[in-house]
């Protein structure tokens, strides 16, 4: 629905009204063509209108909801029909076709189709015929619409997701469709979607990134998003769309890269006594075994009371998939505690339940008081730098690529062979970094 100029309250019979014209996408489920609505208030008792625009404003917004809900049941419906006349052709070893994408196509085909209904004797049976025939049209899937059908054909990849991880996945998608929406100013079928409206949103990025001093990576997330979920959902339901968003990812684009802290300004300022004294005693040790394990945030904050073996010969922590996906196949990996990390979990042998599933707002909370206390020399600088200078201890003291790529969970260029380091190889290179942890953790 396109946007227009806030609604004016209208005279009628002495009474305030909204007087709206019914858009041409819902012509044909609302035939009124003027729609007239009383606001039950009279010109006398308001003359300025100071009351009417209100209830007029709201009158507008109802009706709106009122013509979308038509446009979403009649969809609804009709998508309803779509997929098991699709389930149906795919059931007869037919690729679903509409009645004008098979008038289209070659005459054998529609040949086989009408042989296929005559020797089923099927001709009286309308489901079949639409089937066979493509009866039933290819859904009319809206923008504000594709984010759940997106959602729905990644099933199984947000199966493995914790909430807090869906959330995050789904979020940055219906940010993109917004954007979308608000720079053509109508909630479009994707369908209907042109070259012309992609390079649109492209320029309306532009101006943004100008205006305001947007990051150019931003734009090219949105139109990434938005460019992928279109080619699933088409992919998915044949709907034979072009590729508009294809190559118009903006130029530019630098990627961020967080800066490491210097190890000594580490064991001097963030592990010195007292200096994270304002955090929470589960948030103050996550950093303490990040600063001596080179954890992601997230790792850390979800570790599991079963994954975290105090006892055993070489003290370590285990990464695992439970309850949601880690960042890589990579991922998965055994890291031994030593130093400040050994110590911390000595007084966390339960992990981190305060923060598990939430290391997004652990994290401002960390950094916000990392900033407060000049522990982040640059704006470049958060508390992931510590899994940056993890990286960087250990090239430092010369360990093996080998053992640097299974502690921090990346690919090793070679393929993989046997079971890679043991725990105990990597404990005597961490040893050789471990950090003095505080008197007090």
């Amino acid at each position: 629905m396109r946007r227009q100029s806030a609604p004016r309250p209208h005279k009628r019979d002495g009474t305030w009204y909204l007087v709206r014209r019914v858009p041409k996408e819902f012509a044909e489920l609302d035939r009124r063509g003027l729609v007239r609505i009383s606001t039950g208030i009279a010109v006398a008792d308001d003359p300025r209108a100071v009351r009417a625009k209100d209830i007029v404003r709201q009158l507008s917004v109802e009706l709106e909801a009122y013509w979308r809900g038509l446009r979403d049941g009649q969809s609804g419906e009709a998508r309803l029909r779509f997929e098991a006349a699709q389930k149906r052709a795919r059931a007869l070893g037919l690729p679903y076709l509409t009645n004008a994408e098979i008038g289209e196509g070659s005459r054998d085909d529609l040949i086989r189709r009408l042989e296929l209904l005559i020797k089923s004797n099927s001709l009286d049976d309308e489901r079949e015929v639409a089937a066979v025939m493509g009866g039933e049209k290819r859904p009319a899937l809206r923008l504000s619409g594709l984010v759940a059908e997106y959602k729905a054909l990644e099933s199984q990849n947000l199966g493995q997701m914790s909430p807090n991880q869906a959330k995050k996945w789904e979020n940055p998608k219906k940010r993109a469709i917004a954007n979308l929406t608000e720079a053509l100013g109508e909630d479009k079928g994707i369908a209907d979607l042109s070259r012309n409206d992609a390079v649109a949103f492209r320029i309306w990025w532009q101006k943004r990134i100008a205006a305001e001093g947007l990051d150019i990576g931003t734009a090219n997330k949105d139109i990434g998003h938005i460019s992928k979920m279109l080619t699933a959902v088409d992919i998915a339901h044949q709907l034979n769309l072009p590729p508009v968003f294809k190559q118009l990812r903006l130029t530019g684009a630098v990627d961020a890269q967080r800066a490491a802290f210097e190890p000594a300004f580490v064991q001097s300022a963030i592990l010195a006594e007292g200096a994270l004294e304002t955090l929470n005693e589960e948030a103050r040790r996550i950093v303490y075994l990040m600063a001596d394990t080179g954890l992601r945030l997230s790792e850390a904050a979800n570790l599991l009371p079963e994954h975290i073996l105090l006892d055993h010969e070489i003290p370590h922590v285990q990464i695992r998939a439970v309850g949601r996906k880690l960042k890589t196949d990579h991922s998965a990996r055994d890291i031994p505690l030593v130093g400040v990390a050994l110590a911390a979990m000595k007084l966390q042998p339960a992990g981190f339940p305060r923060y598990r599933d939430k290391a997004a707002s652990l994290s401002a909370i960390v950094n916000k008081v990392m900033g407060g206390k000049a522990m982040l020399p640059t704006d470049d600088h958060s508390l992931y730098s510590l899994r940056h200078t993890f990286e960087d201890r250990l090239t430092a003291v010369e360990a093996p690529e080998k053992v640097i790529a299974s502690l921090m969970g990346h690919k090793w260029i070679r393929p993989k062979y046997g079971a890679g380091p043991s725990l105990a190889q990597k404990q005597s290179w961490l040893q050789k970094i471990a950090f003095n942890p505080p008197q007090h953790l």
